[in-house]
This record gives structure tokens, C-alpha cells and sequence, in this order.
């Protein structure tokens, strides 16, 4: 996609919210891997999904900056549903926290700091809906870890499942995150539980039904 092609989306598709516009643009000042924050095209995407999902309960491993857990938010039925986000860089707290409690969707949100392989048994929960945004090397263990706690019927979004192209260039599958990648998308694919669809937008979003059991 060139940058006059997504313009032009931007341009088509609903406004990025004031709170969610004021994170990036924080997180592009703040942050020096301000490349991860989701933005614009796909937050709305997420929201939308979510929409259409209709999740009681949903858990996001990979926080960031927050922007992508209040798109999560956002798209929640109601105020009784909760999105559980999970980020294992202390330092961004404090940026995370401040920005939850700006938005009228944070208080939908809670915020844990660690690592998700501790925490999400912690949790005590079933999901809905799971949103797997965090270290690209870990991701096949992420996806054993809450397929566990993912109800019939619900459904991953996992995001950077093309990893900026690198999953079909030879000399990067040499590297650590792009064999995580494609060692999740080979993981999920053989995955005889699940439906999934890989949609081009950004930089790859996969997403995956579990199947009812028989």
C-alpha cells in the first residue's frame, strides 16, 4: 500500500477519536519504538472487530502505549465488560495509566505489569476475545497459553503476522523474531481447533475462530 492509497482510507473511514490521536501522538514524542503503536486504520479495525464479536471478557497480551486496549474497549457491548491487558515493560506504566484515565473507555480496562506467562493463570477468567501483540519470538507459547482460557466459539487477533514482509525474504527468516512468526503461522495453520484468515492490512492480522467442540 502507498501512502496516497492510505490517505485516501484514512480518509474514508471513521476519525481517529481525540484520546486515541492524543496517544500517538504522545507515544511518537515519548517512545522510540513509536512504530508499534497501532493507529489509526487498524485501531478502527479492532474496534470494529470487536463490535461485531461482542465479547463479555477479552485479554490483550502486549499493552504498549494502551492505544490498542482502548480500541478493544471501545468496542465492548457495555461498561460490565472488561478488557484485561497485560504489559511486561514497567516503564510504560506510568504513560499507560495516565492515558487509561483520559479516555471514557479506561475504566473498562486493568492494567497488569509482568509477564503474561505468570499472570494470565492469575487471572482466573475465560475470554472471548484475545489480542496477542508482544514478543514476536514467544508467540506459538502465548497461543498454547490462553487457547487454555479461550471459550468455544471465541476468537485471537494476532497482529505483525507478516513482520513487515520478512516471512517470505530468505536472509531475514534468519533472524529471531521472524522465525517466531513463521513458526506461529505454521502452529496455527496445523491447528485442527481453530479457522484463521491472515489480513494484509498494516503489518499482517491474523485472525482465528476456535471451534465449538464436537
Amino acid at each position: 500500500m502507498n501512502e496516497e492509497l492510505e490517505e485516501y482510507i484514512l480518509s474514508h473511514i471513521d476519525v481517529e477519536p481525540e484520546g486515541l490521536a492524543r496517544i500517538d501522538h504522545d507515544t511518537h514524542v515519548q517512545n522510540y519504538y513509536w512504530h508499534m503503536c497501532s493507529g489509526h486504520l487498524q485501531g478502527r479495525l479492532i474496534k470494529m472487530l470487536t463490535c461485531m464479536i461482542r465479547p463479555r471478557r477479552v485479554l490483550e497480551l502486549g499493552t504498549f502505549s494502551g492505544y490498542s486496549a482502548l480500541c478493544l474497549a471501545e468496542g465492548l457491548p457495555d461498561d460490565e465488560c472488561r478488557v484485561d491487558t497485560i504489559e511486561i515493560n514497567d516503564e510504560q506504566e506510568d504513560f499507560i495509566r495516565e492515558h487509561l484515565a483520559l479516555s471514557p473507555y479506561g475504566k473498562r480496562v486493568t492494567l497488569h505489569i509482568g509477564d503474561a506467562r505468570d499472570i494470565v493463570s492469575q487471572l482466573d477468567a475465560r475470554f472471548d476475545l484475545v489480542f496477542i501483540d508482544a514478543n514476536k519470538r514467544q508467540y506459538v507459547e502465548y497461543y498454547d497459553l490462553v487457547m487454555d482460557y479461550l471459550n468455544d466459539g471465541g476468537f485471537i487477533i494476532a497482529d505483525n503476522t507478516l513482520w513487515a514482509g520478512k516471512v517470505v525474504d530468505p536472509k531475514a527468516q534468519r533472524e529471531a523474531q521472524t522465525r517466531g512468526i513463521m513458526a506461529f503461522n505454521d502452529h496455527v495453520k496445523a491447528d485442527p481447533r481453530v479457522e484463521v484468515v491472515i489480513i494484509p492490512v498494516r503489518d499482517g492480522l491474523t485472525l482465528i475462530h476456535k471451534l465449538p467442540s464436537l
